[in-house]
């Protein structure tokens, strides 16, 4: 039996739709993952002719790789077409778990604050990882496990108090120790994920969650309450949020948790751990010989 979706993407995509493009300054975390991708890539020692800029939400991740001087031809992928709109280049239209490319058909993909929104992780990798030519380069950026935590235990709080149970209101994110297993799983080698711990103080809860709907970010879970959220709830999960993690200055932080991912699709050239059994001493001569002095 198939378990049903943990996100409602029609209703992703119509919230990325109205948030195409996000108002100047709002949306910081996409330009901050636009920036590690950009790090990471400098750090590469070789060109990449064909690339992807995968749903960047507009023409700044592509400018990014452009920039690097690494790569030839971008091809950009969106979830909505206003979002494409905004591309002067080579740009479709897709789902980021039906990417539209062919096996081996790139040697390098980079997705920023996307693969949090697949309902099926480990299939939206093994895609990027068919479509990666051999020693290809996958580089994504991603919230993680203990994003916006805060948020989550607020309307907790406010929803177990008004209404006696709680409904989900922010989604689950995915820990870096199951990431790094996934990345293997898709058949990448030489997989590496970093965290990044950023914490961005208000002066109200009620900023944080307008920022959250201009960027596109608000419940898109498929087990939300369909009922609309009563100005009373919110004001009550913000007086909650206060409440709970508010500081000596009146102001409460706001967590996101940021996955820096790669991984390289195999080649015979690439570096290869050791055989077992190959090592020419033994790690209990070695102990021995530590325990003698």
């Amino acid at each position: 039996m198939t378990a049903p979706p943990i996100l409602d993407k029609h209703l992703l995509r119509r919230r990325e739709e109205r948030a195409a493009p996000a108002p100047e300054g709002i949306d910081f975390l996409m330009q901050r993952a636009i920036d590690e991708v950009a790090v990471r890539l400098a750090m590469v020692e070789r060109r990449f002719e064909r690339a992807v800029a995968a749903f960047g939400r507009g023409p700044a991740l592509a400018e990014a790789l452009l920039a690097s001087g690494k790569v030839d031809q971008i091809l950009s992928l969106e979830q909505s077409l206003a979002a494409a709109r905004l591309h002067p280049g080579q740009v479709a239209v897709t789902d980021d778990e039906a990417l539209p490319l062919a096996p081996e058909s790139v040697n390098l993909f980079a997705s920023v604050l996307s693969l949090h929104n697949a309902n099926d992780l480990p299939g939206a990798l093994i895609q990027i990882r068919r479509a990666l030519q051999p020693d290809g380069l996958c580089l994504a950026v991603f919230p993680g496990g203990g994003t916006l935590a805060e948020l989550r235990h607020a309307f907790m709080h406010a929803e177990a108090e008004m209404m006696g149970g709680v409904s989900p209101r922010v989604m689950p994110f995915a820990d870096i120790r199951d990431v790094g297993a996934l990345l293997q799983r898709a058949g990448f080698a030489l997989p590496v994920v970093d965290r990044e711990v950023v914490t961005v103080r208000y002066r109200e809860p009620l900023t944080l969650m307008a920022e959250l709907k201009a960027m596109g970010a608000s419940n898109v879970l498929s087990e939300r309450a369909r009922k609309p959220v009563t100005r009373a709830l919110i004001a009550r999960a913000a007086e909650a949020y206060r409440e709970l993690y508010g500081d000596g200055e009146g102001r409460v932080p706001a967590t996101f948790e940021l996955y820096a991912v790669s991984g390289w699709a195999p080649h015979e050239s690439q570096q290869k751990p050791a055989k077992r059994g190959s090592a020419q001493v033994s790690l209990a001569h070695l102990l021995e010989e530590k325990n003698r002095e």
